[in-house]
C-alpha cells in the first residue's frame, strides 16, 4: 500500500518497468494501460496520504478520470489491491474484488476475475509476488496463491496453492508442472528490487 510520496514514486517506477515502457510520458493510444496505472497510483496516493478539504475536491476529480479510463478499457480494478510492478497485458474485462490482495510484479491478462466465494462475500484471495494470471482465469474464495505461481488460461482456482513456483491450470485448477511464472514475466519485472521497500500487500 502507498503510504507516502516516496512509495508513490517507487510504485510508478515499478509499474513502468513491469509494462516495459521506455518513453518518459504515456504516448497517445499506445500507452493507455500505462495511463490507467498512473491514475490508479495517483488515486491511491491521495486517498491514503492526503487529507483536507481541497484535497477532497481534487480526489473527486481523480476519481472521475479513473472511472472514465476504467470504463473505456473494461477494467473494474479497485485501489489498494495490487502491489508495485503491476503489468496488465491487454484491454478487456478484468474484475477484481476490493478486499483481495495481490503482491508485487503481477502479470494480469484480460477476462480475469478475482472475487469472493459464492456463500461468503468476505472470503477473497490473497495472491503472492511474481504471479502470472493467464487470460480468462477465475480466482475466488478464501484462498492463498503462493509466490511465483503461473495460472493457466481459463483456469478456475477455488483452493489454495501454497507451494511457490508451480504452474496450475484446469477446471478446477491443479498443479501441472514445476515451471512457475519466471519465464512468463518480463525480465524488467523480475529486476524490480521492491523487497527493500517493505511494502504491505
Amino acid at each position: 500500500m502507498i503510504k507516502n510520496k516516496s512509495d508513490y514514486k517507487k510504485y510508478l517506477m515499478a509499474d513502468k518497468k513491469a509494462l516495459n515502457i521506455k518513453s518518459r510520458f504515456p504516448r497517445p493510444i499506445v500507452d493507455d494501460i500505462w495511463r490507467f496505472e498512473r491514475i490508479l497510483r495517483k488515486l491511491e496516493y491521495y486517498l491514503n496520504c492526503k487529507k483536507g478539504f481541497f484535497n477532497k475536491i481534487y480526489i473527486l476529480y481523480i476519481k472521475y478520470r479513473f472511472h472514465k479510463i476504467s470504463k473505456s478499457l473494461g477494467f473494474d480494478i479497485p485501489v489498494n489491491v495490487f502491489g508495485p510492478g503491476l503489468s496488465i497485458a491487454h484491454r478487456g474485462t478484468i474484475v477484481v474484488n476490493g478486499k483481495a490482495r495481490v503482491g508485487k510484479n503481477c502479470r494480469l491478462h484480460a477476462c480475469t476475475n478475482i472475487g469472493t466465494a459464492n456463500d461468503n462475500f468476505a472470503q477473497v484471495p490473497q495472491i503472492g509476488d511474481n504471479v502470472y494470471i493467464g487470460p480468462g482465469a477465475k480466482i475466488y474464495g478464501d484462498i492463498i496463491i503462493a509466490d511465483g505461481i503461473a495460472i493457466g488460461a481459463n483456469s478456475v482456482v477455488n483452493k489454495s496453492f501454497i507451494i511457490p513456483n508451480k504452474t496450475i491450470a484446469g477446471v478446477p485448477a491443479k498443479m501441472i508442472n514445476n515451471n512457475g511464472s519466471e519465464n512468463l514475466l518480463f525480465p524488467s519485472m523480475l529486476s524490480n528490487k521492491t523487497d527493500e521497500w517493505n511494502f504491505d500487500k
